[in-house]
């Protein structure tokens, strides 16, 4: 990834906040012009298009309250994101009995005196007293690779995909055993990427690792003899164990299409702080500089007075200002008007959008005559490998 302190009391607790994220109104209001608005309208769901002259970052704002929504205990590994030393541990936290959501993207990245191939996996002790049974309920694990962008998009899609049956297994008190079994299998080579996202239930108290090791030791051999666990930075996105998983996200106002161009604003660190949580025994602080895992459940009310119809889209708006966001490509959860949802990995017809006067077309809203207000609903969840924010704008547009 390119890149407080609470109590467990947060764990499905409820917090509101209301984000003033809009200036005042007399701020001006934008509109696309009836070429652009073509373009647009005859794009294909998913794809690249390009206008030039029209992306921009200072699209007005939505306001939205955002809620944290009941969820898992959440831990992601990304610092160190690369693993300099053969072997060692690069996250170990401790959980308590309940759901967990673990996010696994760290990189072989031993180099002196040579490059050598390893293995990055994840395993957990049960630290009870009883038989710990470990139920998976999501599953989302990618083959190491140089190319981060589809490891994280493919990743994002297959975590929304999965929906894990019967796959319970019993750990004795004081036992370790791998979480990803396929880690286990997976040869690691210099500058590769390992990313797992998992979502599982324990029973009892458990400690997570993750750790590098030599390709022919199991994670739970490994494990028993390192004794290191390598030093925070509070680098990349981070590692540490966090309360927040979920939010809610709703749009203040209703929208409405005659009031021109819109854009919401996520996981910006700004209007949307990062969320913040503890590292190790120590508890020291972390924060997720990205809210890399956490997902956006969104709900934005719209209305069309004049009768057009909305096209959300998005972008790489960070091209210009970092040399390390030279692309961006993500994956979401829509759902149409009747719950049903489709996962769509953006862009769909390329690896990634590079930037400006690219842009995605993620979905187009038609007007429904008989309602007089509609909801678009999809999950978001920050993108892997890629620069945040990235703007998800809402262009009228007319049929």
């Amino acid at each position: 990834m390119k890149k407080n302190i609470f109590g467990f009391i947060l764990f499905g607790g409820m917090l509101s906040v209301n984000i003033s994220a809009i200036a005042q109104s007399s701020q001006q209001n934008f509109y696309a012009t009836e070429n652009e608005q073509k373009v647009v309208r005859e794009g294909k769901v998913g794809s690249i298009l390009k206008l030039d002259g029209f992306l921009r970052t200072d699209f007005p704002k939505i306001e939205f309250n955002k809620t944290v929504m009941p969820g898992p205990q959440f831990i992601i590994s990304d610092d160190p994101e690369y693993i300099r030393v053969p072997e060692a541990i690069a996250l170990q936290e401790n959980v308590v009995p309940g759901a967990v959501r673990l996010y696994v993207y760290n990189v072989n990245g031993v180099k002196e005196p040579q490059k050598i191939k390893r293995k990055i996996t994840a395993v957990i002790k049960n630290t009870g007293t009883e038989v710990m049974s470990l139920r998976m309920l999501k599953y989302s694990s990618q083959r190491p690779s140089t190319n981060y962008f589809q490891v994280g998009k493919q990743g994002l899609e297959d975590y929304f995909a999965s929906n894990v049956t019967k796959n319970v297994r019993q750990v004795k008190p004081g036992e370790v055993i791998a979480i990803d079994e396929q880690l286990e299998k997976n040869i690691v080579a210099y500058d590769e990427l390992v990313h797992g996202f998992y979502e599982f239930v324990v029973d009892q108290p458990a400690q997570i690792s993750v750790l590098q090791t030599s390709p022919e030791v199991s994670g739970p051999k490994a494990f028993e003899r390192i004794k290191n666990v390598i030093p925070h930075s509070h680098g990349n996105a981070g590692r540490g164990l966090f309360g927040t998983s979920n939010y809610a996200v709703s749009s203040k106002d209703t929208l409405d299409t005659k009031s021109g161009i819109t854009q919401l604003i996520i996981a910006d660190g700004k209007d949307d702080p990062w969320i913040e949580g503890t590292i190790g025994e120590a508890k020291a602080y972390a924060r997720n500089a990205g809210n890399y895992g956490v997902l956006y459940n969104t709900k934005i009310k719209w209305k069309s007075t004049d009768g057009k119809a909305l096209a959300l889209v998005t972008w790489n708006s960070r091209s210009a200002d970092n040399k390390w966001c030279g692309g961006m490509g993500l994956a979401m959860e829509l759902f149409d008007n009747n719950g049903k949802k489709v996962i769509r990995q953006l862009p769909s017809d390329a690896l990634i959008t590079k930037a400006a006067p690219e842009l995605i077309l993620v979905e187009i809203y038609k007007p429904d005559p008989s309602k007089e207000v509609q909801e678009i609903n999809f999950t978001y969840s920050p993108p892997g490998a890629s620069c945040l924010p990235t703007p998800l704008i809402l262009v009228p547009i007319d049929l």
